[in-house]
């Protein structure tokens, strides 16, 4: 996860807490966090990257919607990087 941007960090998050959400609900999502409007040009690239990560897999909802879905991988990764952030921050 080291090699993610933060804002693929947050897509990251976002699907692991969703039951195979579309991009559009992704996007959604992503918008209310960062209170602003997330171009189609910036989403599908950063999802683009995290399916080739295999961080998160990608499949069809009909012929026009994709899903996107946490891998066991991107499991692992958000787990470490919890782990790592609680040394510094505890609450």
């Amino acid at each position: 996860m080291h090699d993610l941007t933060g804002f693929q960090r947050d897509l990251l998050y976002v699907i692991a807490g969703a039951d195979r959400p579309s991009g559009q609900t992704v996007k959604d999502e992503v918008e209310k966090y960062y209170s602003s409007e997330i171009n189609h040009g910036r989403l599908y690239p950063n999802l683009d990257t995290l399916v080739n990560k295999e961080l998160v897999e990608k499949g069809q909802l009909d012929r026009r919607t994709n899903y996107y879905a946490i891998t066991e991988s991107g499991r692992q990764q958000i787990e470490e990087r919890r782990e790592w952030e609680e040394q510094y921050v505890e609450f």
